[in-house]
C-alpha cells in the first residue's frame, strides 16, 4: 500500500510536469464561494469592522445570554446553522452566526484563520444592548467545534460551550496541498502566526478522509503543542459525537478531551455519544427523510442521525439553560 501511494504521487508529479503545473494550480485554487443564508425576518446581517455574520437577537428587553454560533468547513453562512440560530433565538439566546472563511472579506480556504475574527465576534456580542456580557457561550460543530474549543481556552468569560463532532487538536489547514503533499499551514492563526498543528498522514480511504486523521493522531506524541489545552477553559463543556462517524474520529477525540480535562482536575465534560450516528449527530432535528439520508453519507444511518438530533437537542437546551439561562444572575449566582 505504501509503495502504491508513492507510485501514485510519482504519477501526480509527472502530470504536474507534463501539464505545465496544471495539477498544482488546481490544488491551490479557492473553493467555490459558499452561499450566505439570508438573516430572515427575525435576524439582521452584520457586515463591518471585520465581522460578517447574521445576528438573531432574543425577543424582549433582556438582559439575555448570548451565543457565538460557528459552522464547519462549509464556510459562509449556511442555512443549516441559520436554522440552529433560529432555535437558539427562540429559546431566549441572542445568537451571532459568524462567517469565518469562504465568505466576502474572509480567507477562501480554511487555513490560518485568525482567532481575532472570533474574539471580534464575542466582543461585538458583549457590547449589544439587551445582552448580558457575563453570560456568553459558544456552539459549534466540526471545524467550528475545533475553533470553538480553541477560542474558549483563550477568551475569558465563556461560561459554556456545546461542541458537536469536536476535535481535541489543531489540524493542518483544510487545503488540497496539505492533504496531498504535507503540512503547509495551520487551520488557525493568532497574532499573524499559525497555531501549532497536527499534520495529516497517509492517504484517504474509500469512504473519505478518515484515515488521514486517524494516522495523524498516531503522531500526536511527537507534536504535543497541537493539543488544545481544554484545562484552560473555566466554563462547562458539552460534547456530542457519533460512533459511526466517517469524516474524522470525533468520538476518539472526544475521549481525549475528556481525559485531559479530568487529569487536569477540570470539570468533566458532559458527553452525548450516539452509536448509529455519524457527522450529523448534532443539529436541528430533521423534518424530512431526504435530509437525514443525505447527511448519512458522512456516517451512521438516516434513522440513527435523526434519533441523535432528536435526543440531543433538548439536552443541549437544558445544558445551556443551566449554565447561561434566565435563572442565572450576571454575577454567576442564581435567582
Amino acid at each position: 500500500m505504501k509503495r502504491r501511494w508513492k507510485i501514485a504521487l510519482g504519477v501526480l508529479g509527472a502530470l504536474v510536469v507534463i501539464g505545465g503545473g496544471g495539477f498544482a494550480w488546481m490544488l491551490t485554487q479557492p473553493p467555490p464561494p459558499a452561499k450566505l443564508a439570508d438573516a430572515g425576518p427575525t435576524g439582521q446581517r452584520i457586515a463591518g469592522d471585520g465581522i460578517l455574520a447574521n445576528y438573531y437577537p432574543a425577543a424582549g428587553t433582556g438582559p439575555h445570554p448570548a451565543i457565538l454560533l460557528l459552522g464547519g468547513s462549509e464556510g459562509g453562512l449556511g442555512k443549516d446553522m441559520r436554522a440552529l440560530a433560529l432555535l437558539l433565538q427562540a429559546e431566549g439566546y441572542s445568537t451571532l452566526q459568524l462567517a469565518y472563511h469562504n465568505a466576502p472579506g474572509k480567507s477562501a480556504k480554511l487555513k490560518n484563520i485568525p482567532l481575532e475574527d472570533f474574539t471580534k465576534g464575542l466582543d461585538w456580542l458583549k457590547a449589544r444592548s439587551g445582552v448580558d456580557p457575563a453570560r456568553l457561550g459558544i456552539v459549534g460543530y466540526s471545524k467550528g467545534a475545533e475553533a470553538g474549543l480553541v477560542v474558549a481556552t483563550r477568551y475569558p468569560g465563556i461560561r459554556a460551550a456545546v461542541l458537536g463532532m469536536p476535535s481535541s487538536v489543531v489540524w493542518d489547514g483544510m487545503t488540497g496541498e496539505n492533504y496531498m503533499f504535507g503540512s503547509f499551514s495551520s487551520s488557525w492563526s493568532e497574532g499573524g502566526k499559525p497555531l501549532p498543528h497536527l499534520a495529516y498522514k497517509g492517504q484517504p480511504g474509500g469512504d473519505g478522509l478518515m484515515p488521514v486523521f486517524v494516522n495523524g493522531l498516531k503522531a500526536l506524541d511527537k507534536n504535543p503543542a497541537a493539543i488544545i489545552p481544554v484545562e484552560k477553559f473555566k466554563g462547562k463543556l458539552l460534547l456530542v459525537c457519533g460512533e459511526a462517524e466517517k469524516l474524522w474520529p470525533s468520538c476518539p477525540m472526544t475521549d481525549q478531551i475528556v481525559a485531559r480535562a479530568v487529569k487536569a482536575g477540570s470539570a468533566a465534560p458532559v458527553v452525548l455519544r450516539y452509536k448509529n450516528a455519524g457527522h450529523a449527530g448534532m443539529g436541528v432535528p430533521f423534518t424530512d427523510a431526504t435530509a437525514a439520508k443525505k447527511w448519512s453519507k458522512l456516517g451512521g444511518t438516516a434513522e440513527g442521525n435523526a434519533a441523535a438530533r432528536i435526543d440531543s437537542w433538548p439536552k443541549i437546551v437544558a445544558f445551556l439553560n443551566a449554565e447561561l439561562g434566565p435563572e442565572q444572575m450576571a454575577d454567576g449566582g442564581r435567582r
